[in-house]
């Protein structure tokens, strides 16, 4: 993927669409696997990203009177991990999809978490969120259905309070040849057909594993973060490079 695409249009998975397209069509697909997305994403991994965002909290450290901003934070699973590390934080999830975050509302609600934690409809690449007031922002396997990485990455920037980090968890390019001829075979055809039989959705998981070999590999995002004005930038594989995490501070 390009750095700035100019062209405009945008990948959809291996699709080339109209640029002004893709969000659409990115929250049709999260429209219709909103149920079952939580389930699936266990089925998927082998429960494997369970410890990713394990190891991402861990990297976090939440703190007491921190304000979490978790954008494309979908059914809050972040969220809801940071305040059972610091109860006295405060979480926004922030997520394009509203379907995605009236699973995750009313299963807070369910299991009796009430307070501490906001739900807010909105844009990685245009947030509803005032310049300066967030301490940290976590994005976790949400960067790469976003149009415009760049711009999204500008805007994580433009809300983090100086001295505020950056971390992204997302699906990156594994580092083994053997690991990445397993991993590509078990994606590609074991991937969709648990999306038809759990899901009820097979193309939502043909595009979900388009679009990690779409994404910009560890380095990349890495050159990126660092042009959207992000400092001591750094990342971690996990699992051979099939998740990264990214870390950047705004100082």
């Amino acid at each position: 993927m390009a750095a700035h695409d100019t062209s405009g249009e945008a990948d959809f998975g291996f699709r080339r669409v109209p640029t002004e397209q893709k969000a659409k069509l990115v929250r049709g697909v999260f429209d219709r696997v909103a149920s079952r997305y939580d389930l699936m994403n266990d089925l998927m991994s082998g429960g494997i990203h369970r410890l990713w965002k394990a190891e991402l909290i861990d990297w976090v450290d939440p703190r007491p009177g921190q304000l979490l901003l978790d954008v494309a934070g979908g059914t809050g699973d972040i969220s809801r991990r940071f305040l059972e590390r610091a109860p006295q934080a405060r979480a926004i999830v922030c997520d394009i999809n509203q379907a995605m975050m009236n699973e995750g509302r009313d299963r807070a609600i369910d299991d009796g978490v009430l307070e501490g934690i906001t739900w807010v409809c909105g844009d990685a690449e245009k947030l509803p969120v005032e310049r300066s007031t967030v301490d940290t922002y976590t994005i976790a396997f949400g960067l790469r259905n976003v149009t415009r990485i760049d711009a999204a990455l500008a805007e994580a920037r433009r809300v983090l309070k100086p001295g505020g980090r950056f971390f992204c968890l997302e699906f990156s390019q594994v580092v083994q040849p053997q690991i990445r001829r397993i991993y590509d075979l078990y994606s590609f055809n074991v991937l969709p057909r648990l999306g038809q039989i759990v899901a009820g959705d097979r193309d939502a998981y043909q595009y979900l594993v388009e679009s990690i070999r779409r994404f910009p590999p560890q380095e990349e995002l890495c050159r990126r973060m660092e042009a959207a004005g992000f400092d001591l930038v750094k990342h971690r594989n996990l699992s051979g490079g099939i998740a990264a995490i990214h870390s950047g501070w705004r100082l």
